[in-house]
């Protein structure tokens, strides 16, 4: 678990991001330069938090994949309508030639008056997907980065990174070279009731859901010897249903979850999560990927806000879910 803040993640040098395509194909060396890339080992904390006191219960929460973040004003707009106290987003990208090379975590926090913790899941090592492309302002990214973030009106209390298990399948990806793994991103909530733990993850998608459920028993397990006793939001994109034709109920995660104590929100059951997009123009079918996992929390109200904004432009290839959370069981 990585606990070390900064307010900048350490950017990697342009000629040196080059040297790292090569380098990155050995899983071995690969986990090297992990370890070494100071972006890799820090959480970068800042924003302002709209209030400086704990919040009270009821308290609401919105899990976001913003598939890269395209459109920043436009989803900050679109996630105002929830008016949440909390939010989850992940694919977010910074200093990425196709967002514009824009901190797009930072200047959607900036717009909603809220704190924020941002973490690497990746380190770009090109200009993405052939339909990111398209979008792409500069032939180079300035930074490379992608993550997930939370985001809070409260103040954020011991913010942490966990790089979740994984054998670094991007690593050798040949149109998407990346280094890095999937992660979550998370801290403490204090509120007048007490403290929970709040965390935004993004499980792997090119794999079947064997993976998933290693990735999320490792969380648990390093969120229960951290955060002993207390009660835990896990939220985000689960990717469920990948290579299972969309059978969400496919993925063992569900089962080692309820065994640790979590139950499970993603508003209707038969209500998809996901729709084309600018840059996924055409999947092959809408599936459930975005969920809550709650322990120690009365959660109610878990709905679906479609990712479509007041003028009909779709901000993402994923909707919003979001829920209340009443307060502790």
């Amino acid at each position: 678990m990585i606990e070390q803040t900064t307010d900048t993640l350490a950017v990697v040098a342009l000629a040196e991001r080059g040297a790292l395509i090569e380098r990155g194909r050995d899983r071995a060396e690969h986990d090297r330069i992990l370890t070494t890339l100071a972006a890799f080992n820090a959480i970068e904390t800042g924003g302002a938090a709209d209030s400086t006191g704990p919040p009270a219960f009821p308290l609401k929460v919105a899990a976001w994949n913003l598939e890269r973040c395209l459109f920043v004003e436009a989803s900050a707009r679109h996630l105002k309508t929830l008016d949440p106290a909390l939010i989850l987003l992940s694919e977010m990208d910074d200093g990425m030639a196709r967002t514009g090379q824009r901190h797009t975590t930072r200047d959607i926090a900036g717009e909603l008056g809220m704190a924020y913790a941002y973490g690497l899941e990746f380190l770009e090592l090109g200009l993405g997907s052939d339909t990111e492309r398209d979008f792409c302002t500069d032939g180079e990214n300035r930074k490379g980065f992608h993550g997930n973030a939370l985001l809070s009106r409260h103040p954020l209390g011991r913010p942490f990174l966990v790089r979740l298990e994984g054998e670094r399948i991007w690593r050798n990806d040949p149109d998407q070279p990346r280094i890095g793994e999937r992660v979550a991103v998370g801290a403490v909530i204090e509120t007048t009731s007490g403290p929970f733990v709040a965390v935004s993850t993004h499980l792997e998608s090119a794999t079947a859901a064997a993976y998933r459920e290693r990735q999320t028993v490792d969380l648990i397990d390093r969120l229960d010897a951290a955060f002993p006793g207390l009660p835990i939001l896990i939220g985000g994109d689960l990717n469920t249903g990948n290579h299972a034709g969309g059978d969400f109920e496919a993925e063992g995660l569900f089962a080692r979850a309820r065994e640790r104590g979590f139950e499970r929100h993603g508003g209707p059951l038969e209500a998809m999560t996901t729709r084309p997009s600018l840059i996924t123009r055409w999947p092959e079918r809408a599936m459930k990927l975005d969920w809550f996992l709650s322990r120690g929390l009365r959660m109610v109200d878990c709905a679906i806000l479609p990712s479509v904004d007041a003028e009909g432009r779709t901000l993402s290839d994923h909707d919003v879910i979001h829920a209340r959370i009443e307060g502790f069981i």
